[in-house]
């Protein structure tokens, strides 16, 4: 599961055993990179809080495959088979058809964003890597040619939040050695309408 000590649900108490009711699935149980913050339960309500209001709130414009898609991208980039496992199988689930999820993780892995995205989309995945890669870099242009392409700023807010937030995700994963060993993939608080609803389905 990872490479420190996790409390398993049947030993939570208390604080802990609140929030592994609020994220649990109720076949599937929690997803190992939220176990592994169990010896700190309020940096797992800090994970849950930020993943559930960027990724997964009603007040985001920009489409949710596209955020999805944002993640898978940004775990690529970072070497994260765990949350590109994980958000992949998300990202399948909220495309109409197995050919547009293909074509889509074609072209995030080839880098050819052109091919399946908007210029807007595709702009916003460039500032995903540099962001990503190079965070020191002045990214000026590269927010501007988003806003070029039709995307406001608010918008840029929520494409900046997203791959703060998968970079924050993919470290936790990568630097714990969170595995899927056991883990139903693709669960996720989708429960758009209630930001209190962190239940994973």
């Amino acid at each position: 599961m990872s490479w420190i000590k996790c409390i398993e649900p049947e030993q939570a108490e208390g604080k802990l055993r609140q929030l592994y009711e609020r994220v649990s699935h109720p076949e599937h149980g929690i997803d190992n990179i939220l176990l592994v913050h169990s010896l700190r339960p309020h940096t797992l309500l800090g994970h849950m809080t930020l993943y559930k209001n960027v990724l997964h709130h009603r007040d985001n414009v920009l489409p949710k495959w596209y955020l999805e898609a944002i993640g898978v991208y940004v775990s690529i980039l970072n070497g994260c088979s765990y949350c590109t496992d994980h958000h992949g199988e998300g990202l399948r689930k909220l495309l109409p058809d197995e050919p547009s999820y293909q074509r889509i993780k074609q072209a995030l892995s080839q880098e050819s964003f052109s091919t399946v995205l908007t210029p807007a989309f595709a702009a916003g995945m460039v500032y995903a890597k540099q962001l990503t890669i190079a965070p020191a870099e002045d990214l000026s242009d590269l927010v501007a040619t988003m806003r070029t392409h039709g995307l406001d700023d608010g918008m840029i807010l929520e494409l900046n939040q997203v791959v703060s937030y998968f970079n924050y995700a993919n470290r936790t994963a990568n630097g714990l050695g969170v595995n899927t060993e056991g883990d139903a993939l693709g669960l996720s608080p989708g429960d758009n309408d209630n930001p209190e609803n962190w239940s994973h389905t």
